[in-house]
């Protein structure tokens, strides 16, 4: 019998799902609330940068409203905010976002919600983006369901900028700082 060589996924995101640089920018002139940027790495486990790897983050408006017809009070949501952005990680596994940080609703912190796709991958991994400078993350249940020790892995951290408020936050798929993913199926 002959075996088939192995093989996976990809990579196959820059000709499938991005199409041109303006999809990781979810803001336009009108968009309420404070605008920001959220950049960071993607790493595999030995710490090196995924070159060539997708980051989608869903998000709510400024007013905690996802423009998406599950959410109850979608006709109230900011007509000019996306909500939804894609980055490729082209130069040395970096990404970036130009958005608002995101209001809340029924007692959660702020949060953004990623998707995370890459080579080998056969499953999207999710998780979230919470802010360090929230008092809020002290009480937000999903936040604190998480295992104290790798809590951190979903914090954004400010950094300086010289144009918009800038929060770094780095993603490990794998490795002993790997990010907390979520089991999309409950």
């Amino acid at each position: 019998m002959k075996q088939t060589a192995s093989q996976t996924v990809g990579p196959y995101l820059r000709i499938g799902l991005i199409y041109g640089d303006a999809q990781n920018d979810l803001l336009q002139e009108q968009t309420a609330g404070e605008r920001i940027k959220i950049k960071g790495v993607v790493r595999d486990g030995d710490g090196q940068p995924i070159t060539d790897a997708m980051v989608e983050i869903w998000q709510p408006d400024a007013n905690g409203i996802y423009n998406h017809p599950t959410d109850p009070l979608q006709e109230q949501a900011d007509p000019h905010f996306r909500g939804f952005g894609r980055a490729e990680t082209r130069n040395e596994g970096r990404y970036e976002f130009k958005t608002i940080k995101p209001g809340s609703r029924n007692g959660q912190a702020p949060y953004i919600n990623v998707n995370v796709f890459a080579r080998g991958m056969l499953l999207h991994a999710l998780t979230r983006i919470y802010f360090e400078d929230e008092p809020a993350n002290e009480t937000d249940t999903v936040l604190n369901a998480v295992d104290s020790s790798r809590r951190h892995t979903l914090i954004a951290v400010p950094e300086q900028s010289s144009d918009l408020p800038t929060y770094r936050f780095d993603i490990h798929v794998q490795g002993a700082e790997e990010t907390v993913f979520f089991n999309p199926t409950g």
